[in-house]
């Protein structure tokens, strides 16, 4: 019954697609019938696969480099939780930081591939990392109590019980890590003079008044994508049903010791955790060795926005470009978890909807933002409508998921304390599910936020010539590097503090709530 019901969702939608675009009805051709696509798939097949394959190898070896650092990390902190508290802000740095800043700062120190698998790779981490994290702390703790009355240790409990514990959720982790590292290899294709790529083909298709070779871009991107997330997606289902009975912790892991600890600890260990970020930064150009014309130390950046001859011009720049972005990003942002929010709680009253509804919130999570941008550029024009629609688009899916989880594990206790007063799903949802969910909603925040601003300056740098995204174009025609860095620097700053302050709120919220 559902997947007739699913076949008859699609069907209706095909249809709608194809009479909406031979009639011309949005933006005057900008949405093409998708037969129009179809048959500029066929004059540009011969294209595609030098392309394809060019993206794929990058994307692939960016992919398993970033899976292999996750992985050791995340057994390092599991085995030692002060390092991964040290660590702290190298990992929330690199989940926060707007990829399309640090491409034209790689593009300048590596050439060939190179900076397309790095990208890859800094995409591919943090979902990784946080999910094999989590699978190796949630445990039966009996299982361990098994190990140790054996006379085994913490390398047995390891291999015997954390390792199996962890295999479904870093399944999980990975079929957001797949997509995300075709992101990162689709964005370093822009710019980057490179030949062969999917990015390549892209950005040199936007300026020929093609949007059938567009769409048909996007879809060849987004179908790479759904198959990366469809086939982690069963083998993480069959991991969890295979090793649920022996895996399956007894009670949630123990929340962290942080929000317990004395002020001034948290604070040592806050600033140790910014100083090695700082110090990696400046270690890796020293290695890498890099005229320092071109890559910039934090002392490099500072000089150059504060007390450089340029610095009050780069100041007025950077700061009329922030003025640009962020009110855009705000707003997109915010869009999009009201969005995500109305449709879980909407769903959670009606859970047929989502028959119809999810697989095409699945389109905006599987589609690279890169191949997205362009085709609701067409849309919408070269507009600051443009640029909300990317960002409702690219934060909508992870907010509605994290959401609808939450409003999903709502206590049974309390929930059926309202049914017993007579209460009804919107009364459970009200006084139950949606306190409950706080945290999720807060969490969601904290994991669109990076993305929201990400996707503003990706359609600033490819389409509407304004904020952070342009002033990294026109920094890089102007061989600008300390513009570069110091973009690329604040937004990730930007993109950190918005993120840790949000974890401040989510231990607010935990402790009102009793979460976790």
């Amino acid at each position: 019954m559902k997947l007739r019901s699913g076949a008859l969702t699609a069907a209706i939608v095909l249809v709608l697609w194809e009479v909406t675009g031979r009639l011309r009805l949005v933006a005057d051709g900008a949405f093409p019938a998708l037969s129009a696509i179809i048959r500029q798939w066929w004059r540009d097949r011969h294209d595609y696969p030098p392309h394809v394959a060019a993206t794929l190898r990058s994307a692939s070896a960016g992919f398993v480099i970033g899976v292999l650092i996750a992985v050791v990390s995340a057994l390092i902190f599991s085995a030692i939780p002060l390092v991964e508290r040290l660590f702290r802000g190298v990992t929330v740095t690199l989940f926060a930081v707007p990829l399309i800043a640090v491409v034209p700062v790689l593009l300048i120190a590596f050439h060939g591939s190179t900076p397309r698998i790095i990208v890859a790779a800094m995409a591919v981490y943090y979902p990784t990392m946080v999910s094999t994290l989590e699978g190796l702390r949630r445990i039966d703790p009996r299982l361990a109590d098994v190990i140790r009355a054996s006379g085994g240790g913490p390398r047995e409990i390891t291999r015997w019980v954390r390792l199996r514990s962890a295999l479904p959720s870093f399944l999980s982790g990975l079929r957001v890590a797949a997509p995300a590292a075709l992101l990162g290899a689709l964005l370093a294709e822009f710019g980057g003079g490179i030949r062969w790529g999917l990015g390549s083909y892209l950005l040199a298709s936007l300026g020929r008044a093609l949007p059938s070779r567009i769409w048909g871009i996007g879809l060849v991107s987004t179908i790479i994508a759904s198959l990366a997330y469809a086939i982690f997606s069963v083998l993480a289902t069959k991991a969890g049903r295979s090793l649920s009975d022996v895996t399956t912790a007894t009670a949630a892991p123990t929340a962290g010791r942080a929000s317990s600890e004395p002020w001034p600890k948290r604070i040592v260990l806050g600033v140790a955790s910014g100083g090695i970020v700082i110090g990696l930064w400046a270690l890796a150009i020293e290695l890498l060795d890099i005229s320092p014309i071109v890559a910039k130390s934090p002392a490099g950046v500072v000089r150059y926005l504060v007390t450089g001859p340029r610095g009050a011009s780069a100041r007025t720049r950077l700061l009329h470009a922030l003025g640009q972005t962020l009110p855009i990003s705000l707003l997109g942002l915010a869009c999009g978890i009201a969005g995500a929010f109305l449709l879980a709680v909407l769903l959670s009253l009606k859970p047929t909807i989502g028959r119809a509804t999810l697989p095409f919130a699945l389109v905006t999570q599987t589609m690279p933002l890169s191949a997205l941008t362009p085709i609701l550029v067409l849309v919408f024009g070269r507009s600051i409508l443009a640029m909300v629609m990317v960002t409702i688009t690219v934060t909508f899916f992870p907010s509605f998921v994290t959401i609808l989880q939450g409003l999903s594990e709502a206590p049974a206790g309390p929930v059926a304390v309202v049914s017993a007063y007579g209460g009804g799903a919107l009364t459970k949802l009200r006084f139950v599910a949606i306190p409950h969910a706080a945290s999720h909603l807060l969490t969601a925040c904290r994991l669109a936020a990076p993305r929201a601003l990400l996707g503003v300056m990706i359609a600033e740098y490819l389409a509407t010539g304004t904020g952070l995204g342009n002033l990294l174009n026109e920094s890089r025609g102007r061989l600008e590097y300390g513009m570069i860095w110091t973009v690329a620097a604040v937004a990730v700053g930007i993109a950190v503090f918005v993120t840790m302050l949000v974890q401040v709120a989510e231990r607010q919220v935990g402790r009102r709530y009793g979460a976790a």
